[in-house]
């Protein structure tokens, strides 16, 4: 199963897709998340949110504060700023 990732900041919608994986960095350090992950809430530090889509391509952006959010194979990445790298 493909994950539904969206990565928004304070102005816009960055990037949204399907994914195998999404790799961000939390405060309390990296997290990898895939398919059938556990409903999750973090707070995001200043990093690259690294995303393989569903088809092996990679897509990094760069996000500063905000959140991840993981329910039912859907993530969501609010940041205060974030651009594709």
């Amino acid at each position: 199963m493909a994950l539904n990732v969206s990565v928004v900041s304070a102005e816009r919608q960055v990037w949204a897709g399907e994914a195998s994986q999404v790799i961000a960095k939390t405060v309390e350090g990296e997290i990898g998340i895939l398919s059938g992950h556990e409903p999750l809430l973090a707070l995001l530090a200043k990093g690259e949110v690294r995303v393989t889509t569903a088809g092996g391509d990679k897509v990094a952006v760069e996000a500063e504060g905000g959140f991840l959010s993981v329910d039912h194979d859907t993530i969501t990445i609010v940041a205060g700023n974030a651009t594709v790298a």
